[in-house]
């Protein structure tokens, strides 16, 4: 899956903070994975029910490695999820 260009992101009272409380990621770090040069994006095949689901795994500019949870909504990423890699998604990265 490509993103368009330029990215967009869709914060809004659903979602805006969500990561910053439950797992300590601002939404800052989320966007810039994103922009990241090592990023690995692959669809959600097993939660892409009433809508395509997406995880996507890369890098904040301070090494931070990432897993998100997002889909698209009117051309606009909407980060579903964001937490830091775990041992047992690390082999996705690597």
């Amino acid at each position: 899956m490509i993103l368009s260009s330029p990215i967009e992101f869709q914060w809004d009272k659903g979602n805006i903070d969500k990561n910053l409380k439950g797992h300590d990621v601002a939404n800052e770090e989320i966007e810039e994975v994103f922009f990241g040069h090592r990023i690995k994006v692959v669809k959600d095949m097993f939660h892409s029910g009433k809508e395509e689901r997406y995880l996507l795994i890369g890098k904040t500019l301070f090494d931070r490695v990432l897993f998100i949870v997002f889909t698209l909504r009117n051309n606009k990423v909407r980060v579903i999820s964001a937490s830091d890699l775990n041992k047992k998604e690390e082999g996705l990265y690597l």
